[in-house]
């Protein structure tokens, strides 16, 4: 069986070939070469689903007679509280098609010290989707916290450098991948999807 990661996110694509070390993990890219998908859904399940069929059913076409493929792929992102929950499911986006990471969380922080803001409730959601024999799966996962206007750390990707979990006093920039991997939203989404995976493989 081969694993195909619907995403073209290298942070996503680092943080699953983490959490699923027993698999030969490879992504679209390297299958499929470059596949435009259009993340048009109102909902991180929509989002994730659309990118696995688009990605599952690309890949039948060109490999008919290999039919082991278990595509998985997810849309995640953060919303801030005091931003009307903002920027959801547009956080990869949230500064315009394309905008880097550096340029969403300038728009973030900006937004906040519009309000004489420096921090505010915030929670990660991640929408894990599975496809394996042309059936549908998905899973949830979230995290809790705060953001704050000021990026801390390195590490991560995203909104990391601003988020801080319910718990710890660094921001996710800053926690080292271990922690990372036992509380974030996509860790939880990933460990509901293995027990998927117990049964229907």
């Amino acid at each position: 069986m081969t694993v195909v990661i619907a995403s073209g996110n290298k942070g996503k694509i680092k943080e699953f070939k983490k959490l699923l070390p027993l698999y030969d993990v490879k992504t679209f890219k390297e299958l499929l070469g470059d596949i435009e998908i259009i993340e048009d859904a109102n909902t991180f399940k929509g989002n994730a689903i659309k990118k696995a069929r688009t990605i599952y059913d690309e890949l039948l076409l060109k490999y008919p007679n290999q039919n082991d493929f278990l595509v998985i792929a997810d849309d995640s992102g953060i919303s801030v509280e005091e931003l009307n929950n903002e920027p959801n499911i547009y956080s990869a986006r949230y500064a315009g098609e394309n905008a880097t990471d550096k340029q969403n969380n300038e728009k973030l922080t900006s937004n906040l010290k519009a309000k004489n803001l420096s921090k505010s409730k915030a929670y990660y959601t991640a929408c894990i989707a599975m496809i394996y024999k042309n059936e549908v799966h998905t899973t949830h996962g979230w995290m809790y916290g705060e953001v704050g206007v000021a990026e801390i750390g390195e590490g991560g990707f995203g909104y990391d450098p601003l988020f801080t979990p319910i718990g710890y006093e660094d921001t996710l920039g800053v926690l080292d991948d271990e922690v990372k991997k036992s509380i974030s939203h996509r860790a939880k989404a990933v460990s509901l999807a293995m027990k998927i995976l117990d049964v229907i493989l």
